[in-house]
């Protein structure tokens, strides 16, 4: 059996919130960009999933570089220890 939580709303409660949001129509009053610098702004919002794309396969390109760099100049190394 689930237990009712300690918040939760009555019927009551929630046909009264509902009656009173019809009232106000909150979705009248909602605003988006009006001028053609903050639609500009808000058109390139898409763009940023994109560059944290590229900028993630970047950073692993060069993660891998590296990680081969560093292995071939341990086998260096331990070739050099090897001679002595």
């Amino acid at each position: 059996m689930k237990k009712p939580r300690a918040n939760a709303w009555s019927a009551e409660r929630r046909a009264r919130q509902s009656e009173m949001i019809q009232q106000w129509k909150p979705w009248t009053k909602s605003t988006g960009p009006r001028t053609e610098a903050g639609k500009a702004k808000v058109a390139r919002n898409a763009d940023k999933g994109l560059q944290l794309r590229e900028m993630r396969e970047l950073s692993a390109f060069y993660n891998r570089q590296f990680k081969e760099q560093w292995n071939q100049l341990i086998d260096i190394q331990s070739g050099m220890r090897d001679e002595l």
